[in-house]
Order: structure tokens, then C-alpha cells, then sequence
């Protein structure tokens, strides 16, 4: 069978030789983990207190960079495993979060998770998180689930808990 050849006759392999990986701009990707429990019938949901800039000392959802050649889906475990200590959990995809300026660092695309931890897990502040602390959940007007406190979140957090209330709870 003949190789293809693309509109200027080069082949994939040729193609391939001569592309320029530096040609396009390169995002930051991480991951987020919104992990929920259920405290009686009340969700609560997992945040961290930043140990580091930005936003240190607010509170933020488990996360961080993945590394060179990660699946961002390993990224969002070893990130959680690193910060909470939680393991053995299953995730859902929420979303990617990629408006400009979400993160001070730079171009920054997140793939935010959510998780329930299984009952009689444990999470314990660690990496760069200098605390963890359960928040509860809460019923609005409309009676949809939401999060009141804490006020001010790191990076665009609110909008993605938001999300990861609606995929977990509708």
C-alpha cells in the first residue's frame, strides 16, 4: 500500500522531521480533585490551605503540574495521594478549565475530577498544603447543593466546585 502524502507531498515520516514542536505555545496542564463524603446525610466537600504562592494560605481544591509525558487522570491521583493522603478512589472528569489569567503563573489548563471518598477514609494535610478542612455542603433557594464558605478561593476554584457539585449531586 502507498504512504499517503499530504498537499506538499511529504509523507508522515518526512512530515514528522521537519516539524517544529517550539512552532505552537505550550499551556501548564494540571489537575483538580474535588472530593466529596457524605457527614450523615450533609455532603461536605475536601479543600486545602495553600502552603505557597500564589494564594497562600487560601483555600483551594487538591491539585497540582502534571509531569512530562503524565496522563492528566494519574496526575489528579498522585496530586491527591500527595496532598491528602486519600488513595484507591475513583474519578469523574468535570471539565477543563482554561480561561486566560486563572492562574498568576501563567497559561495554565486544568482537568478538574471529582471524587466521594470511601466511608472510613482519611485525609491528612500534606506536599504543600499547610491544612485540610471538610466544608459543608449547603441547600440554596432553588435547593441545589452549593458551597457558602470560604469566601475567597485560590485560582478559579469556585467556578470549578460548582461544576463538580452539579456532575456529583445534579
Amino acid at each position: 500500500m502507498a504512504e499517503i502524502l499530504d498537499k506538499k507531498g511529504l509523507t508522515e515520516a518526512e512530515f514528522l522531521r521537519q516539524y517544529d514542536p517550539d512552532k505552537y505555545p505550550k499551556p501548564a496542564l494540571t489537575a483538580d480533585i474535588a472530593v466529596f463524603r457524605k457527614n450523615g446525610d450533609l455532603p461536605e466537600i475536601l479543600l486545602i490551605k495553600r502552603g505557597g504562592h500564589p494564594f497562600l494560605g487560601r483555600w483551594a481544591l487538591p491539585g497540582g503540574f502534571a509531569e512530562q509525558n503524565e496522563a492528566l487522570e494519574n496526575t489528579a491521583a498522585r496530586e491527591l495521594v500527595e496532598e491528602t493522603g486519600v488513595t484507591n478512589t475513583d474519578m469523574t472528569l468535570v471539565g477543563v478549565y482554561s480561561s486566560p489569567g486563572r492562574d498568576p503563573r501563567g497559561w495554565t489548563v486544568s482537568a478538574a475530577y471529582t471524587a466521594l471518598l470511601p466511608d472510613g477514609e482519611s485525609a491528612v494535610a500534606g506536599d504543600d498544603a499547610s491544612a485540610l478542612r471538610w466544608f459543608p455542603l449547603e441547600r440554596n433557594n432553588e435547593g441545589n447543593w452549593i458551597l457558602r464558605e470560604p469566601d475567597s478561593l485560590a485560582f478559579d476554584h469556585d467556578r470549578i466546585i460548582a461544576d463538580a457539585i452539579r456532575v456529583m449531586f445534579g
